[in-house]
């Protein structure tokens, strides 16, 4: 269940940048098509954020230290790019355009993804 909100999460996160950048667009034929595409790149953006981001942050953890913690900001932009990168490998219609807006998208995410987690209860009862 947990896993599902998180992807709920960020598809409402992916959304909402796609909704205020308009060089991050997802295209679509109908609203169905679009939700469809926004939770399939969600997944493909929490695979990255599981598997790549934790690999970059340990790599670049010294520089992360000397630059006070900002270049996370640069990592979390990279790992919207990559996002973008897979999915029109796979052909999903799903694009960011340029480092400055993913990096404007990347912001937007995280804001959206912490209000969005705030607003959720932290756990569902089970029945």
């Amino acid at each position: 269940m947990k896993l599902l909100m998180r992807l709920v999460v960020n598809a409402i996160a992916l959304a909402a940048a796609a909704w205020l950048l308009s060089d991050i667009t997802v295209s679509g034929t109908s609203t169905t098509r679009r939700i469809v595409t926004l939770v399939v790149v969600a997944a493909i953006f929490g695979l990255v954020n599981a598997v790549v981001k934790p690999l970059a942050t340990i790599l670049s953890l010294p520089f992360i230290v000397l630059t006070l913690g900002l270049l996370i900001f640069v990592i979390n932009a990279l790992m919207l790019l990559l996002t973008s990168w897979i999915s029109d490998g796979l052909n999903i219609p799903f694009e960011v355009e340029g480092f400055g807006t993913a990096l404007i998208g990347a912001l937007i995410i995280t804001v959206v993804s912490w209000l969005v987690n705030v607003i959720l209860p932290d756990k569902l009862e089970a029945g």
